[in-house]
């Protein structure tokens, strides 16, 4: 008799931040106030232009039904405009395709570039989501063992390392990057992106905390170094834009039509109402709204970095950017917390604060290390700070 049973393809790993939220509903829906630094989520929502705009339209007589598939024109047409305001580059708004968030980004990306087998490079620690789609899709995740001494971003001597042990289709860059937030200058883009021009490689750049940085630029763009790169964006971080299920990518030409078969066929479109609030998104108003929240994530991250000290905490990722800090608990850890994962537990049992344990970013070293949310802003960041010294003290 035939079994039937959940797909092999449905057995990857849960989203660990995940989980951790559904223990803060359940803390909060007792009665205990907690102090979510989990989660990668703007605490200040939309912009007011955008709200506003979501509000008027639902008493407009506008039509709300699918749009194109790759998303309204005008959208297209300000993330274009958007290109030149912050990079100086021309892009057409016929390869902008809007998509179900970053994530559907992510999905029809890999659909469209990589078959079953292809081996697609990554860096580790990196986002949890990038292996596990891949590997559902059955592409071979190449992990590139990327620590301190590397600022936790891959060198070309890893690429050519991996390429000697067999064809390499694609390679998965994050800058500013979840967990570490550090970022690629752009020198090492240049050399990173040539590496794979030069053999065939299909770059995938995720540029979705581009606009949260602390060194001055907003980031570099993957497209100033190869045309036939793809970049992942989204409306979530600069713009605070979660809920609002809205990413962007901008792809070469090549993968347009079968980008666009997929999105059809998977998705139809993405969420239409969001689509016309969100080109609010691209008024002076609105690009200064983001702008202060990055500013709170800046005051938020300083506290870190001067309570690194008390807290005790190592190897720290140089947070150049993203609203991250990925930390090294190491010196924490005994007999009475064998991992960053039991540790974390008992944090936000004892205390209310919630972190997330670094097991999900790394399957190798991420059992000791830690990533903590800025995205709370700095007066939730100042009370967790408080409150992990108090669960330290008690555990010594």
């Amino acid at each position: 008799m035939q079994h039937v049973g959940p797909s092999s393809r449905s057995q990857v790993p849960p989203f660990t931040v995940m989980t951790v939220l559904a223990r803060v509903a359940e803390l909060r829906a007792a009665g205990r106030e907690v102090i979510s630094l989990c989660a990668g989520e703007p605490s200040q929502g939309a912009p007011t232009p955008v709200r506003r705009r979501m509000a008027e339209l639902m008493t407009e007589p506008i039509p709300l039904g699918y749009s194109e598939t790759f998303g309204i024109r005008p959208l297209r047409e300000r993330l274009a405009g958007h290109y030149a305001r912050w990079y100086g580059l021309e892009v057409d708004p016929a390869r902008i395709a809007i998509t179900t968030g970053s994530s559907g980004a992510f999905l029809h990306t890999f659909l469209a570039a990589f078959d079953p087998g292809d081996r697609v490079l990554l860096a580790r620690p990196g986002y949890p989501a990038y292996r596990n789609i891949l590997a559902s899709l059955g592409c071979t995740v190449v992990e590139l063992d990327c620590g301190p001494e590397l600022r936790f971003q891959p060198s070309v001597d890893q690429l050519d390392r991996a390429l000697a042990d067999g064809p390499v289709t694609g390679l998965v860059l994050a800058s500013p990057a979840n967990p570490t937030g550090t970022m690629i200058d752009d020198d090492q883009l240049a050399a990173l992106a040539g590496w794979c021009r030069d053999h065939e490689v299909r770059l995938v750049s995720d540029e979705i905390y581009h606009g949260i940085s602390y060194t001055g630029s907003v980031g570099s763009c993957a497209l100033a170094h190869d045309q036939q790169s793809v970049i992942v964006s989204s409306f979530s971080k600069y713009w605070g834009m979660t809920g609002w299920r809205l990413g962007w990518t901008v792809l070469p030409e090549d993968l347009v039509p079968g980008f666009d078969a997929l999105a059809g066929n998977i998705a139809l479109c993405p969420p239409v109402p969001a689509q016309h609030a969100a080109l609010e998104a691209f008024t002076e108003d609105a690009y200064a709204e983001a702008d202060a929240a990055v500013a709170g994530y800046g005051e938020a991250r300083q506290l870190i970095l001067d309570a690194v000290g008390d807290l005790g905490w190592s190897g720290l990722a140089p947070v150049d950017g993203a609203f991250y800090v990925y930390a090294s608990i190491a010196d924490q850890l005994g007999t009475r917390y064998r991992t960053s994962a039991h540790w974390a537990a008992a944090l936000l049992d004892d205390q209310g604060v919630a972190v997330t344990p670094g097991l999900d970013f790394d399957g190798v070293h991420g059992d000791s290390w830690i990533r903590l949310s800025l995205a709370a802003g700095p007066a939730a960041v100042a009370e967790a700070v408080d409150r992990i010294l108090t669960f330290q003290r008690q555990g010594r």
